[in-house]
This record gives C-alpha cells, structure tokens and sequence, in this order.
C-alpha cells in the first residue's frame, strides 16, 4: 500500500479525489465521534457550516449538534470527549461541524472509501485498510493546515499497522501528547475556555479502544458517518 500524507490545501495538487481517504483529526471530532458512536448515536451528519448545523437540528426533532471552540448557543456539545459522556446520544442522530475534521472529511467526498480516524479507532481502522487492500491510500491530516503532529502521528501509525500489526503506538501517542494541539488546549484550561475539559486530552490519547472503525458516504445530500465493523 502506498501511502501519501497531506493536509486539505494539499488535496489541490492532487490529479483527482482520492479512491480511498482516511482523514484523521485526534483532538478532538473523530475522538468526539468515535466517543458518540460508542455511546450508542446513530449516524453523524457533516455540516459546511454553523448554520447549516443549527438548521439541521432545528428541522430535525431530536437531533444534536455538536460543534468545536468555545460553546455556541444552540449546539449541544463543543466537541469535548470528555464532556460528552454526560450526554445522552443512544440511537440519536448528530450534526457535527468543525474547522479540521469535519472539513477535511468534506475535502475528499467523492472518495470511494472514506474513512475518518483517531487513536481511539486507529486499530480498527487498519483492520478495514487491510481487508480492502487497496494500492494507495491518502492521510489527510486536518489540523493546523495539515501540519498538526498529532493527527500526522496517528496517520503513521495507523499506515504501519496496515503493514505491520506489531507496530507499537507508544511512539506516536508520544508526539501527540507533545503536540501543538493538545498544548492549545491545555493553554485554553489555563485560561478557562469553556467546552474544554481536563480529561480531553487523555481521552484523545487512548489507543485501538474502540472494535469499529468510521466510514462516511453521502446519504440524501448529506456526507453521513456511521461506524463499520472489521470483519
């Protein structure tokens, strides 16, 4: 499997959509996502925009928004693993919009396999590129441009157990935890950001946890995440 890593301005050099994506985003939406899949949620919905999600909810009794940054008024979540487990999302649908996962993910969806990733998911998620073998695989990297280390950490490691299941994630957990992404959000706990929890990060950090990995593909207009069993 050849694999490219690139961010979503990356994505324009590219000849044509990729075939088969993993657009990774560890801290925090496909956290996030993973967390509400586990937590029984249904399906999530990728909005464009606040609005769009906000509108979403609204025509959709009993749906949930979840957004990221400081909390928006009539979103249900600022995309907080932590904070997500104190809500109810059991065979609920979610709208999630944020700036990196959410749009990369919306980057590549023309893609054939479209897979969205974090730590916790990782496992499961090389399990599914294993099973599919396809000759080329595309990382986006969503933070930061395409230059956040922890979610190009994850992208690696998750590419290494395609080729190797014995690759320890110590290493790349390692750069996570030192990266520019989870010292913005330990900066935004010093400085009482709301929608930010002590245990985000850790939660972030959590490895192969999860038995399933996350494929989106459009549904009535919309690019619509559920999860995917390995097997």
């Amino acid at each position: 499997m050849h694999a490219t890593f690139t961010g979503v301005p990356g994505l324009s050099s590219l000849s044509s959509t990729p075939e088969v994506a993993v657009v990774v985003d560890v801290m925090r939406a496909f956290t996030v996502a993973a967390r509400a899949f586990r937590q029984g949620a249904e399906r999530i919905v990728f909005a464009e925009t606040l609005d769009e999600a906000l509108e979403l909810k609204a025509r959709h009794p009993g749906w949930l928004a979840f957004q990221d940054g400081p909390v928006v008024p009539g979103f249900d979540l600022a995309n907080s693993p932590a904070e997500l487990r104190s809500l109810d999302v059991a065979g609920r649908t979610v709208v999630q919009k944020t700036t990196a996962g959410t749009t990369g993910a919306l980057a590549v969806a023309g893609a054939w396999l479209l897979l969205c990733a974090s730590f916790v998911v990782a496992g499961a998620t090389a399990a599914v590129l294993r099973r599919e073998r396809p000759a080329a695989v595309t990382f986006v990297v969503t933070g930061d441009g395409g230059r956040a280390d922890e979610d190009l950490a994850c992208a690696e490691y998750i590419a290494g157990l395609v080729t190797d299941g014995s690759v320890a994630p110590g290493p790349f957990v390692e750069r996570a935890r030192n990266s520019g992404g989870a010292a913005r959000l330990a900066e935004g706990l010093r400085l009482g950001w709301t929608g930010v929890h002590p245990e985000d990060v850790p939660m972030c950090l959590e490895t192969d946890v999860f038995p399933f990995a996350m494929a989106a593909a459009r549904e009535d207009g919309h690019l619509v995440l559920r999860p995917v069993g390995t097997g």
